[in-house]
């Protein structure tokens, strides 16, 4: 018997091309957006957007993945050229004042519509169609606005310090709250802005959209999923809280403080992944789409009728 050798999925000739000038194209508009990119790479280096070096990686192994759905390079519209034209003089048209008035956050985020400007103009409607998830994405690499990180952060601290009050008294603790702050045993812990959830609900949020960017759902169970980073968030940041009060109670401030500064981190985002993949399966066993059914029976039924019975998919779909 003789073994096959995987062999990897090749790109025909029109779809090379497509992808080389996108590359050149793209490199080009890297160059003249370097210091802005580089103004938006000196936030990653903050607690809360620590996640921004993953978002490129990501966005080129999606573009990877989705290789063989790229299009090859035909004929180009003028509607697609001119509505091309438009995106890039629109980003040039706020970056110039952005940057003359040293606003580097819309500085950095005139590059998205220069970049899908560039990919309209080069290749088309239906390259665009097929990078733009991949560039829609690039959005978690740039920090929160001013106003909405302060906006968010004050409310997100009180439920954090309510709930993981409650949390702790339901575990029978002698717990009270004042402010932001959590007295336990004689034991004060304030919840500050660093434990307010935010970098969690920014990572979270950025990994619900890869999720759904890498599986294949309907429209409105991808809206679930990303809609369901927030509650996780929110439950992960609790969680940590609530186990920092008990190790202070339980082991001593020591071993507390360097569970909550050092490995919460680690310990929640395996959660949040196990959490996101639990979601994906429960959803594949509730809802039964139209291709996983015989003679227009869902797969259960359809051994009933004495028709064939196919096994029902397990787990979420890969694209």
């Amino acid at each position: 018997m003789k073994s096959e050798k995987f062999q990897m999925p090749s790109l025909d000739q029109k779809q090379t091309e497509t992808a080389v000038l996108l590359g050149v194209v793209t490199l080009t508009l890297l160059w003249g957006y370097f210091n802005s990119l580089w103004a938006v790479a000196q936030f990653w280096d903050s607690p809360e957007y620590s996640h921004g070096y993953l978002v490129p990686m990501f966005t080129l192994a999606l573009l990877w993945m989705r290789r063989e759905e790229l299009p090859g390079q035909d004929q180009i519209s003028a509607s697609a050229r001119w509505v091309g034209l438009a995106l890039i003089a629109l980003g040039l048209s706020i970056r110039l004042p952005a940057a003359y008035y040293n606003f580097a956050p819309v500085d950095g985020l005139t590059f998205l519509p220069c970049l899908a400007g560039v990919v309209l103009l080069v290749a088309g409607w239906p390259t665009l169609r097929w990078a733009g998830p991949a560039i829609g994405f690039l959005i978690f690499m740039y920090p929160l606005p001013g106003p909405l990180q302060r906006n968010l952060l004050a409310p997100l601290q009180k439920v954090a310090t309510l709930a993981s009050a409650y949390s702790l008294q339901t575990l029978g603790f002698d717990v009270y709250t004042e402010g932001n702050r959590i007295s336990i045993s004689e034991i004060d812990m304030n919840v500050v802005e660093a434990c307010s959830g935010l970098r969690m609900l920014t990572i979270f949020m950025a990994l619900a959209v890869a999720t759904t960017l890498v599986t294949k759902r309907p429209w409105w169970e991808q809206a679930i999923i990303i809609l369901s980073a927030v509650p996780i968030a929110l439950i992960s940041n609790i969680t940590r809280i609530t186990i920092t009060g008990i190790l202070h109670v339980l082991v001593g401030s020591e071993l507390a403080d360097a569970v909550f500064h050092d490995f919460a981190g680690w310990i929640m985002m395996p959660i949040a992944i196990a959490l996101l993949y639990l979601e994906l399966y429960v959803l594949s066993l509730l809802f039964i789409e139209e291709s996983e059914t015989v003679d227009g029976m869902p797969f259960a039924f359809a051994g009933a009728s004495g028709g064939p019975q196919p096994k029902p998919p397990r787990g979420p779909k890969i694209r």
